[in-house]
């Protein structure tokens, strides 16, 4: 019989064992998905979680009647959709009042109406209230019904929004069932929003690609909520925080009798959902105004963005005493916190160099007051960005600045300009020391490619001549970088030679003993071999085992240096982008200049003849490997059909020329013989290398 007629563990296993097993796997994922997500608390490793997931997946397409919408499979799934359906909110979902005054006396001016629609006297005791953040994100209705989750609703007008919920499901924030003490009608609402560090990798992500960037997070957020598509929503990077409730199971039909909205916050943190770790309760006007100056100095800090934070009432009684007017509460406010986005001129574009050779556009701006400090230069982050943005000098840039985030334009005000104003263009030499500026293909960034002369780049160059991998000059790290190089004993890689005990003894910190060491360390350094000393150069896309394939190939330096792109491309392991980069780099006069320098200063290795360029008799082919082979490791047989030519793939396609398949062979194995791919063991494979 063959391996796919026979059937599997999961499909051998009686329908009511699979019951047992597939709930508790899902049990199980859903309390190490809380710890991991809700409680950033993780308790097991991800290849654990990953195992247990991938087990329920098997027993869930072998029973697919046991398959439910609330299993941790089902978080992305479903076709694309045409369109949104609205959905009618049972319970209205309505603003908070906004406080615009953004010193201590909005708080006070809200306790002062509260107090006055109670009726309290002025020596009657301090009004409860619950403070909260006021997250910058979309807001969001859930509805539970029997402890799962059957529909997710953005606001909308208030009245009618929109059915998301296939896109809310990949937030794993959300519980998608509830514990059994939950009631059978629960609407939770909350906030879903981007994490500022998410944020900035989608945006980079976007960068890269050459594709539109987003101007803030909650931009972002509202955008991947409107995803039609959910397998989209599930690459951005969502999360939630509860802050209320909707409709709700009465508590003389058995729901929850709540008697504060802490109580409230609490209940629901019980049942699994995320609340914000700042929510307080507060007495009074003067804890208000604490907890406001407490959150602005906190602001900058916080791993997403706010604009303010929001003061309830929190006996619910008093909430349906005050009840509302023109449809906001008189019990809750928004007390805000100075704009994190502003507009200003944009008065010229600046360039600044980074330590990995990276240039970047940087708007000169007229000084302009946001997120907290005053700004007058912002990133540009590259030239496509300009071009998509429509930036120009003269124009009216609307700058944002959130945490500690880099302050960036994030767009224009679309003005006519009153006189013709020139596209801006990237400079052709390195404005710090003159190299010339290039640009990979696909590449967004242009790059200096002076990196063992440019100023800008000193530090990362000696950082990373000097690591374990490259020469090895052991002890010197960032910090005594830093100091040589700021304190100018280090302009150049040939400079670290020239140091000497007394120079670095008279460095901060450094005990004699210290100084000593480095002294032999870099004595030590001087000999080493060429892979080591090609890889320590910094040499774009030049990596460990690229510069062995240099060196083995080449056998010399002045070979390497020399190398047109056609005779690099006959290198294992170079292609044409990593065959420019090196004819790039070595065109540089000074670049030549570094290397010739660290010679004279005593820098050897043993050089050797060109290797024989060896055939190639796999070249073309694909190879896939999985399960345990005889004699080779998955490494070794990866490395031998690689300088054979073969491409190693991860996974089985139509285009896979051989599996090749050992002990214990897995998935890949049942996929091959179900495509027809050729199936071979690691003695056929030797025998294909000759």
């Amino acid at each position: 019989m063959s391996s796919s007629d026979q059937k599997s563990p999961e499909a051998q296993m009686n329908p009511a064992q699979a019951a047992i097993e597939i709930e508790a796997f899902r049990t199980q994922l859903d309390a190490w998905s809380h710890a991991y997500y809700v409680l950033d608390a993780p308790s097991v490793p991800d290849a654990e979680y990953d195992r247990v997931f991938r087990a329920l997946q098997a027993l869930e397409a072998a029973h697919p009647e046991l398959l439910t919408p609330d299993s941790p499979t089902q978080r992305v799934g479903g076709q694309p959709l045409p369109f949104f359906t609205p959905v009618r909110h049972a319970v209205p979902m309505l603003s908070i009042r906004t406080e615009t005054d953004t010193e201590a006396t909005g708080a006070q001016a809200f306790d002062t109406r509260v107090r006055k629609e109670l009726g309290l006297a002025p020596d009657a005791p301090a009004v409860g209230y619950v403070a909260e953040l006021k997250f910058d994100g979309l807001a969001m209705n859930l509805r539970y019904e029997r402890g799962l989750l059957v529909q997710a609703a953005t606001r909308g007008d208030g009245s009618v929004g929109e059915d998301v919920t296939q896109n809310i499901k990949t937030i794993r924030q959300i519980p998608l069932r509830l514990p059994k003490d939950a009631p059978a009608v629960l609407e939770v609402r909350g906030e879903v929003y981007m994490k500022r560090a998410a944020f900035d990798a989608l945006n980079e992500k976007q960068r890269e690609k050459g594709e539109k960037t987003f101007v803030n997070p909650r931009n972002a957020a509202a955008g991947a909520v409107r995803q039609l598509d959910p397998a989209i929503a599930a690459q951005r990077p969502l999360s939630f925080f509860a802050y209320g409730l909707g409709e709700i199971t009465p508590a003389e039909q058995g729901g929850p009798d709540f008697q504060s909205h802490f109580q409230l916050l609490l209940t629901l943190k019980s049942w699994g959902f995320p609340v914000a770790a700042q929510v307080e309760t507060a007495q009074g006007a003067s804890e208000l105004i604490a907890y406001h100056q407490k959150i602005g100095a906190e602001r900058d800090q916080l791993p997403y963005d706010i604009d303010g934070v929001v003061y309830k009432v929190d006996s619910l009684a008093l909430q349906r005493q005050l009840g509302f007017v023109s449809r906001e509460p008189r019990w809750a406010v928004a007390h805000k916190y100075p704009a994190q986005e502003q507009m200003t001129p944009v008065q010229g574009i600046d360039i600044q160099v980074g330590r990995t050779g990276k240039l970047t556009p940087v708007a000169r701006l007229a000084p302009v007051f946001v997120g907290g400090v005053t700004v007058t230069n912002a990133t540009l982050h590259n030239l496509f960005e300009i071009r998509r943005k429509g930036v120009r000098v003269g124009d009216t840039a609307i700058v944002r600045r959130a945490g500690d985030v880099i302050p960036e334009v994030v767009g224009v005000v679309p003005t006519p300009r009153p006189h013709y104003v020139p596209n801006f263009r990237m400079p052709r030499q390195c404005p710090v020391c003159g190299s010339a500026v290039v640009r990979e293909p696909g590449e967004v960034n242009h790059r200096c490619t002076g990196g063992l002369f440019c100023a800008a780049q000193r530090k990362e160059a000696i950082l990373h001549f000097a690591q374990r991998r490259a020469v090895e000059v052991e002890g010197l790290g960032d910090k005594l970088v830093d100091q040589l190089v700021e304190g100018g004993l280090i302009r150049t890689l040939p400079d670290l030679y020239k140091l000497g005990f007394t120079a670095l003894a008279a460095l901060d910190r450094m005990a004699d003993k210290s100084a000593q060491n480095i002294v032999a360390a870099l004595e030590k350094s001087k000999h080493t071999t060429l892979p080591r000393f090609l890889f320590g150069l910094g040499i774009r896309h030049v990596g460990e085992a690229t510069a062995k394939e240099l060196a083995r190939h080449f056998g010399k330096l002045d070979a390497v240096m020399d190398a047109s792109v056609e005779q690099l491309l006959e290198v294992a392991d170079v292609g044409p982008i990593v065959a420019q980069s090196i004819v790039t780099f070595f065109a540089q006069p000074h670049n030549r200049e570094v290397v010739e320098q660290l010679r004279a200063a005593g820098v050897t290795w043993e050089e050797g003849e060109p290797a024989a360029v060896a055939p190639k008799p796999l070249a073309g082919q694909t190879f896939v490997l999985t399960g345990t082979f005889p004699t080779l490791t998955r490494e070794e047989a990866k490395e031998r059909l690689e300088n054979a030519g073969a491409k190693v793939a991860g996974s089985v396609s139509k285009k896979t020329s051989y599996v090749v398949a050992g002990e214990e062979a897995g998935s890949k194995l049942d996929k091959a013989l179900a495509l027809g791919v050729a199936v071979i063991d690691e003695a056929a494979m030797l025998a294909l290398l000759g």
